[in-house]
């Protein structure tokens, strides 16, 4: 709906639509590195992808990085919409490099969730999801990595 005011937004589903709808891992690992900003994320990844002799894949996915500024600009629900979409593509890129190599991402899904519980909560901590809410529950259908730090 909102693509005639964000034209970019059809573009997005456009490149979604083309993903398969059940991406399967390779038999490479998949690692993936959370944290906060400016904590190091970046050189780690790129060591890590050197060491490893693989991919380095961030999120949101290059291939829709470009439209980062457009939609943090824009209200919360449209943001988390643009980045669990990048999640999806970037589950498709990452089903493909995992079947040559091992593959490494800079931030993932983590980095969605907990977003999105920050900017639900208002900043007020008694105002967490509780325990067992779905908020917290890895989507079933999205590729799952081997490892996450």
């Amino acid at each position: 709906q909102c693509a005639a005011r964000i034209p970019e937004a059809g573009a997005l589903l456009d490149l979604l639509k083309k993903c398969p709808e059940h991406q399967e891992k390779g038999d490479f690992p998949v690692v993936v590195f959370e944290g906060l900003d400016a904590t190091g994320k970046t050189t780690v990844t790129q060591s890590v992808k050197d060491t490893l002799n693989g991919f380095l894949l961030r999120s949101p996915p290059a291939c829709i990085s470009h439209w980062r500024a457009i939609f943090d600009d824009e209200p919360a629900p449209i943001k988390r919409a643009f980045y669990a979409a990048g999640n999806y593509i970037l589950a498709s890129e990452i089903a493909k490099a995992s079947t040559q190599a091992p593959v490494i991402v800079d931030r993932y899904w983590h980095s969605t969730a907990a977003y999105t519980i920050a900017t639900e909560i208002k900043g007020n901590v008694q105002d967490l999801p509780p325990a067992h809410d779905e908020v917290y529950q890895w989507p079933e259908d999205l590729l799952k990595p081997d490892l996450v730090l």
